[in-house]
């Protein structure tokens, strides 16, 4: 049974807040929630607090696109054949593509379970993730057309950002950053690539977040821990939501050369941390590191 953190209301409040400011931008949470637990002297909050502030920004994104996921899902059902879908039947498509989308990170995701819970953690990779994607998408918004809106975004095209999204199984790229590059590298607006990279994410989010309390739940007891850990969720949805809204009109007059920008130091400096001891590497990541390193010298001293 794995152990459960304890976390003061006031560590859990700040916690939730970094957790929904994140999680939306293209900053990555992950990256977020990896560093400032180790500055602030908390270690790991544990996979039972990941999964239960995770659910806030789930019921935040599905609150906010609420009116639009019930005309998809009705389009979808009045379509069930997605290869036989009218010019006019742009719900049906939307829903297709958001659906079908998302099946390149389910497959990945259950491949890659075991290592991104472990050797994917490191903060190295972290690092250089936030630098590369930030470079990626510097490019993207120097070459990107930005000609076409959502409806008319091509199988294809919703296909390409999927297949993108795969990418954000590697902490530190960010989903919303990894797909919203991609939705300009296909040439959408900067707001139709936001707002697909947020549809996108609902069944990816929600799968995995639904999957990682269905494990917790089965191996832990939250007991005394419920309270500060609800009010974590509760928070981290409140935020999220306010993020959700705030981009999108953000997205529609500004490019994401801020974030860029911040991706860069913020890679930077995390380096700078690992580099002079402020930071260390996540345990679990050291650990799969060194279970390696002793199966490659157990292999070498067996060979002939």
């Amino acid at each position: 049974m794995p152990p459960l953190v304890h976390l003061t209301y006031l560590q859990a409040l700040g916690l939730g807040l970094l957790q929904g400011l994140t999680e939306f931008l293209p900053v990555s949470s992950t990256a977020h929630m990896a560093i400032a637990p180790q500055l602030l002297g908390l270690g790991d909050p544990g996979a039972a607090f990941s999964a239960v502030v995770q659910l806030g920004p789930i019921i935040a994104i599905i609150a906010y696109f609420r009116a639009d996921l019930a005309r998809y899902w009705h389009g979808v059902l009045r379509n069930p054949n997605p290869t036989k879908i009218a010019p006019d039947a742009v719900d049906a498509r939307m829903g297709w593509f958001v659906l079908l989308g998302t099946v390149p990170l389910a497959i990945f995701g259950l491949l890659l379970e075991k290592k991104i819970d472990t050797s994917f953690r490191s903060l190295k990779l972290i690092a250089v993730a936030l630098i590369v994607l930030a470079l990626v998408l510097a490019l993207a918004e120097a070459i990107s057309k930005r000609n076409r809106r959502l409806e008319q975004m091509t199988w294809g095209q919703s296909q390409a950002i999927g297949w993108a999204q795969v990418l954000a199984l590697i902490p530190g790229t960010s989903r919303s950053g990894v797909t919203i590059t991609a939705g300009l590298l296909q040439g959408l607006d900067r707001e139709s690539a936001a707002r697909f990279s947020f549809l996108l994410s609902i069944p990816a989010i929600t799968l995995a977040g639904v999957y990682k309390l269905f494990k917790v739940l089965r191996q832990t007891h939250l007991g005394a821990e419920i309270g500060p850990y609800l009010l974590a969720m509760v928070v981290a949805g409140v935020f999220a939501y306010i993020v959700v809204r705030w981009f999108l009109g953000y997205m529609k007059e500004h490019n994401t050369g801020v974030f860029i920008v911040y991706r860069i130091l913020l890679g930077l400096a995390l380096l700078f941390m690992l580099h002079t001891g402020i930071l260390h590497e996540n345990p679990k990541s050291q650990a799969t590191s060194s279970n390696t390193s002793r199966h490659s010298v157990s292999v070498s001293k067996h060979r002939p």
